[in-house]
């Protein structure tokens, strides 16, 4: 597994979310300009998994995202890698992870 995600992004409209498997993992979810705004994850209370709660993610960010999942068993570890690597990279959190951050992240040096 490569550290840091090469999928390409889609758009966040709710058909294509409707097609994701429901279940567990995380995502990325980036402006249109590619920034990465949010780092999130589907973890066992999320009904639906990825797909429930890219739903979210659309109705609080609105139209004119895109995102990217991987389909993942230990997402909180993930979760917590791709943020530490997003603060390795880019000297902080993603705009709306910095909002509410999680507490205890460690520091990554991927180099």
């Amino acid at each position: 597994m490569e550290l840091r995600p090469s999928k390409p992004f889609l758009d966040l409209t709710e058909a294509a979310i409707r097609k994701l498997p429901g279940q567990l993992g995380v995502f990325q979810i980036a402006d249109a300009e590619g920034t990465i705004v949010k780092i999130g994850f589907a973890g066992g209370r999320a009904p639906f998994g990825l797909r429930s709660e890219l739903l979210k993610e659309l109705e609080a960010l609105g139209p004119g995202h895109r995102f990217r999942v991987e389909i993942n068993m230990q997402y909180t570890t993930r979760y917590q890698e791709l943020l530490m690597l997003h603060q390795a990279d880019f000297g902080g959190l993603p705009r709306e992870n910095a909002k509410d951050p999680p507490p205890r992240l460690g520091r990554l040096s991927p180099r």
